[in-house]
Parts: C-alpha cells; sequence; structure tokens
C-alpha cells in the first residue's frame, strides 16, 4: 500500500505541472466522469471513481481507458445501468476512441457525438433508448462498427457514407428503412420494424433464425437464473459472516456495539447493521493508511488541538448520509464531542489550493454561523471537523415525529428566532463574501444545513462548499443551482441564496416539506408555485402550519414574515432584496408575549378577521412579479 500511495501522490503533482491548457482538459474530463456516475449512481462506480482518473497510458478508475493522460476508451458493460444520459455528456472526450454501454438499462436519446470526431467504435445495443439515430454520427470519419440494436430507436436510418464504416447493426428496433438504396446499406424494406447491415453479411429472415434466437435466449436466460441464485447465495453467506463478526465484537456488560479495526475501536450507538458495516468498512481504510497521511490541521486555538490517532481512537456515533458524504459524531476522552464530515466528490485541487480555501472559510466568524475546527487533506481522505450541536438541525425539529405524542410543537417566537438568526448569518456572509475563490458564500441553504445548539442558538453549516465542488456535481445536489435564474442562464449570485433563504422561509411557516430539502426518495412541495397560488385565490390563513396559525396574537408576525418570503422568492434575481434589507425586516417583527395556543379550535383561529384583512396586503406584494 504504501508504494501505491507515494505513487498517487507523484501523480498528482505532475498532474498540476502541466500545462494550463492539458490540465484543463484533465479537469473537464473528469468533471463529465463524475456527472456520468452520478446519473448511474452504481455502487461499483461510487467506491472506484475517485481520485486520479488516469496517467499517460494508465487508467486507475474500472471501465475507463486511458492514453497519454487523455480519455480514450469508456466501456460499462452488463453493469445493470439505468438512466437518461445527458446529449452533451461527451463533449468533453475529444481523444474518445471506443464508447460501449452494451447490455444496460439507458434510456432517453442517443447522445451527442460531435465533439468526438476520433469515434471509432460505438456500441449501445440492448438498452431502451428511443428517439431517431442521431445525425452527428455521419460526422465521424473514423466510425468503423455501430452497434445500436435491441433498443427502441425509431425513425429512419440516416444515409452512412463513411468508407471506414463496416458493421452496423440496427436490428429489433422501430427503424424506417428505405424502398431503395444505392448505398453499401443493406435494409430489409420488408419489415421496416428491422435493420441492419455488414459489409461482409447480408440480413437473413426465416423460421431457422427464429429458432436459433431463440435457443441463445433461452441458453442466456438459463445463465442468468444460475447467476441470480449464486449470488443469492453468496449474498446470505457474507450476511452471515458479518452478523457473526458483529457478535464477536459486541461488549457483554454494554449496550452499545464496539467493532475493533486494527487497533482502534469505534463505539456505535445505531443498531442498523447496514450502516456499522458501512463506517467500519471507512473506518478500516482510514486505519490502513494512517502512517502514510498527515495530521489535523486546526483552524483556531491550538490548545484544543488533537492528533489523527486521537480522532480515530473516539467512540462513533453514525448521524446519517449527506450529499457530499457521511457524518459521525465523535467523542474523545475529556473532550467536547465533535462532528467528522467526511467529503468526497471534491474538485482535484492541491494542497495549497485547498488551504486557501480552508483559511478563507474558517475567517468567516459569527455568532450564527458553524465554526469549521478543523480539516484533513490527502489524496484518498478529505474530513472537515466541526463542534457537535446538541439538539440537530432544523429539518428533523420542523418535520420530525409529526402525528405523534412525542411531538414538541416549534411555536411562532422559536420559528422567528430560527429565521433571524439564519438572516444574519447569511447576511454576514454576503458583507464578507471572498469573489475570487467563493461565487456563492453558502449556495446550500436549507434546513438540515441550520443546527440548532445546547440554548438553541442557531447554526448555519456547510457554507463555502460551492468553491471544493466540480460544477456539475454542483448543478445536481445544491440548492443555489435549483434556482429560476440557473435553470434560464446557467448562473447563481448572491441572489440565488436569497431564494434559496426565501425557500428555507416558506418551509418554516408553512410546516410543509419544499422539494427543495426533501431528502432522495421522498416528495416534497414547490412552496414557492402553491404559496403564490394560496394568496391570489386568497386563502392564506391556510399556509401557515397548524402549530403556529393556532396563535391568534402570532397572526400579524406571520403575514409580515410572509411578505419577505414572497419578496425573496421572486423568479427575477434583481427584484430581490438584499440580504440587509431583510435581516431589518425581520428585526423588526416582534415575538409574542405566550408561545402557547390561544385558541382551542384551529379553524375559528384561522378565518379571524385579522388574517382576511391582511392577507390583500400579502396580494399586492406577490402581484406581477413573475412567479
Amino acid at each position: 500500500m504504501g508504494p501505491f500511495l507515494q505513487l498517487s501522490k507523484y501523480l498528482l503533482v505532475t498532474l498540476f505541472s502541466l500545462c494550463n491548457g492539458s490540465y484543463a482538459q484533465y479537469v473537464e474530463e473528469r468533471d463529465a466522469l463524475y456527472a456520468l456516475k452520478d446519473t448511474f449512481d452504481d455502487l461499483i462506480m461510487n467506491g472506484n471513481w475517485t481520485g486520479l482518473q488516469c496517467y499517460e497510458n494508465t487508467s486507475f478508475w474500472d471501465g475507463v481507458w486511458c492514453v497519454n493522460g487523455r480519455v480514450t476508451a469508456i466501456i460499462l458493460e452488463s453493469r445493470g445501468l439505468s438512466g437518461a444520459v445527458s446529449s452533451d455528456a461527451f463533449v468533453s472526450f475529444s481523444e474518445l476512441v471506443i464508447l460501449s454501454f452494451k447490455n444496460n438499462f439507458l434510456s432517453g436519446n442517443i447522445m451527442d457525438f460531435s465533439s468526438n470526431p476520433k469515434l471509432r467504435d460505438i456500441d449501445l445495443s440492448d438498452n431502451m433508448l428511443d428517439g431517431p439515430i442521431p445525425r452527428s454520427l455521419l460526422g465521424l470519419e473514423f466510425l468503423q462498427s455501430l452497434q445500436l440494436q435491441d433498443n427502441r430507436l425509431t425513425g429512419p436510418i440516416p444515409e452512412f457514407n463513411q468508407k471506414s464504416l463496416t458493421v452496423c447493426n440496427v436490428s429489433n428496433n422501430k427503424i424506417i428503412c428505405p424502398r431503395t438504396n444505392n448505398g453499401p446499406i443493406v435494409c430489409d424494406s420488408s419489415n421496416p420494424g428491422v435493420g441492419s447491415f455488414s459489409e461482409n453479411e447480408k440480413a437473413s429472415s426465416g423460421n431457422s433464425k427464429k429458432k436459433y434466437v431463440a435457443a441463445i435466449l433461452l441458453v442466456f436466460d438459463i445463465i442468468g437464473l444460475i447467476t441470480v441464485i449464486l449470488l443469492f447465495i453468496f449474498y446470505c453467506n457474507k450476511s452471515r459472516k458479518l452478523k457473526k463478526l458483529i457478535e464477536r465484537y459486541r461488549l457483554e456488560e454494554k449496550d452499545d456495539e464496539i467493532l475493533e479495526m486494527g487497533g482502534v475501536s469505534f463505539n456505535y450507538k445505531e443498531s442498523r447493521e447496514e450502516n456499522i458495516s458501512c463506517v467500519h468498512e471507512e473506518a478500516s481504510t482510514l486505519v490502513a493508511n494512517e502512517e502514510e497521511k498527515g495530521n489535523l490541521i486546526f483552524m483556531g486555538d491550538a490548545e484544543a488541538a488533537f492528533g489523527l490517532n486521537d480522532l480515530l481512537r473516539a467512540s462513533a456515533e453514525g448521524l446519517g448520509k449527506g450529499l457530499f458524504g457521511n457524518s459521525y459524531k465523535a467523542k474523545l476522552e475529556g473532550r467536547a464531542a465533535v462532528v467528522v464530515k467526511r467529503l468526497r466528490d471534491m474538485k482535484p485541487l492541491t494542497n495549497d489550493e485547498f488551504a486557501k480555501l480552508m483559511r478563507i472559510i474558517a475567517d468567516h466568524k459569527h455568532p450564527n454561523l458553524l465554526p469549521l475546527l478543523a480539516y484533513y487533506y490527502t489524496n484518498d481522505e478529505k474530513l472537515f471537523l466541526y463542534r457537535y450541536a446538541k439538539n440537530g438541525n432544523l429539518f428533523n425539529r420542523l418535520h420530525g415525529e409529526r402525528g405523534t405524542r412525542d411531538r414538541v410543537p416549534l411555536r411562532w417566537n422559536s420559528r422567528l428566532t430560527i429565521a433571524r438568526g439564519v438572516a444574519r448569518a447569511v447576511e454576514y456572509l454576503h458583507l464578507n463574501a471572498s469573489f475570487s475563490k467563493c461565487l456563492v458564500p453558502h449556495g446550500n441553504l436549507k434546513l438540515s444545513n441550520v443546527l440548532l445548539d445546547e440554548d438553541d442558538t442557531v447554526l448555519v453549516s456547510d457554507y463555502g462548499l460551492t468553491s471544493l465542488v466540480a460544477v456539475p456535481i454542483a448543478a445536481q445536489r445544491l440548492v443555489a443551482y435549483k434556482s429560476p435564474e440557473y435553470q434560464n442562464s446557467k448562473r447563481v449570485s448572491l441572489e440565488s441564496d436569497v431564494w434559496s433563504f426565501g425557500c428555507l422561509l416558506l418551509e418554516l411557516l408553512t410546516g410543509r416539506l419544499s422539494v427543495h430539502s426533501a431528502p432522495p426518495g421522498i416528495n416534497g412541495v414547490d412552496l414557492c408555485s402553491w404559496v403564490h397560488r394560496a394568496v391570489r385565490e386568497e386563502w392564506t390563513a391556510e399556509i401557515f402550519d397548524t402549530e403556529i396559525s393556532v396563535q391568534k396574537s402570532a397572526a400579524p408576525g406571520m403575514l409580515k414574515l410572509l411578505q419577505v418570503a414572497i419578496r425573496c422568492c421572486e423568479k427575477a434575481p434583481e427584484k430581490r432584496p438584499e440580504m440587509t434589507e431583510i435581516v431589518r425586516e425581520i428585526d423588526s417583527i416582534k415575538a409574542v408575549d405566550s408561545d402557547e395556543s390561544e385558541e382551542l379550535s384551529v379553524d375559528q383561529s384561522l378565518t379571524d378577521e385579522s388574517f382576511s384583512t391582511n392577507a390583500s396586503t400579502v396580494l399586492v406584494v406577490g402581484d406581477g412579479r413573475n412567479w
């Protein structure tokens, strides 16, 4: 393992010493491969497609071939990959020669290959691709083999006239075969649903061929069934071994589960075996490479510093999986608990570049910002350390335990305090932004990134991550990149943060799950459109969460905060207020004397005259603002 890590470090230094043009091409190809990985979300690709993808004629990623440091082949056959690959997914691969996604479950249209002049072999057979055969294939002068059979393609066959093309198969599609053909293409016009040609082989039909194909399919079905059975048996054996391993390391006198990893113990309170297995694997990776790595870099008080060995020996509790990696609560002996966030999908930065960005993030100091305590950066591992917030995040506080007796209502005064704290934190980021490094000071403002400390102090976390993430990945995951201006012009700005803050306010006021903060697999609501409709149709009172709508005296403040949220959610960025103005307006909203319900009947308080009187004011604010 030691020589490999030394080689990795040498390769990384060599790459960054290349000319700007080669480095830019390397980064473009790397970002495009990351975007392709995110499209498929394949377990093997997620684990293997990290670090350097290639160096000279050596490739480090499964399914990727390289020549002179450039990607020349992408071969991902029979992987069970699914999803629609974007039309411009291969624009950055100007040296691409071979592309094969044979025998997967790809959907959508065939990609655009106009930027891949060196393509020689393309195999997209046995998928679920639809639409026409793209005319960009006609510009590939060196194309020798084109395999498109067993898809759902429609339309006519383009006029392929490349002299290099020797093999082409478009059978088992819904292709329209030409009635006459003066070129080298052989197509059965009597059966417009089938088309194929080869320079040395003509298409044949008849009962014998059908029987032959049926026999082959039967053999493959039997092989597939046997494979599934063997995989099931293998999985059961692995699961049984994992359970025995967990039981062997369980302490008899404690309820917590202890996993021993190379002499380093992690103490977990979660009971799900899948989480324990995941943490065990990640911690084992850290321990295995411990001697080859540096130490933690602390950003503040040096007296509070501790070493990587101390961290690895701490008891740990899994907190969850985030967009950029898993988070753990680590409790060191004699010290306050810290949160360790293990990052992935970061830009390929040098140590100096990463250290500069960390100093920029650490220089932001505000009572409502969660400070960065320390970081750890190597080719293999990237860790952030934060202070542990004892009362969790705002997402769990607002949406957790709904409809149960254990639920503690989140009343108006608390929500107003949270809105004020978040606004002040974002205002500070905007006034102290380093535009040379961070385009958007936060970029991912949502409920799960708003933490509540022991005394319910609001702490905003994950600010500045936009400077560390490649744009294709940020566009898929960060909230700011879902703003209207990014959808229209592919541009984010300070106003994108204001839009994200408006979405957060609407979720805080309505108690409904926003589409922008909903966890994967859970459907949320487009609160901007829903609230605008409610205001336009004058059923404003139904907007507010029942936990605060029962507080009759809080109605004026709730309406004022709703006005602020609506202005923040304007589609046109120039119409949104700046954060300084937003803070001033929220500071003018007063808390109520009592945080208890003032009416037993929710309907009676909601239809109170104070709501209907002020609804027109909200309606004026929302009118004519390009929703």
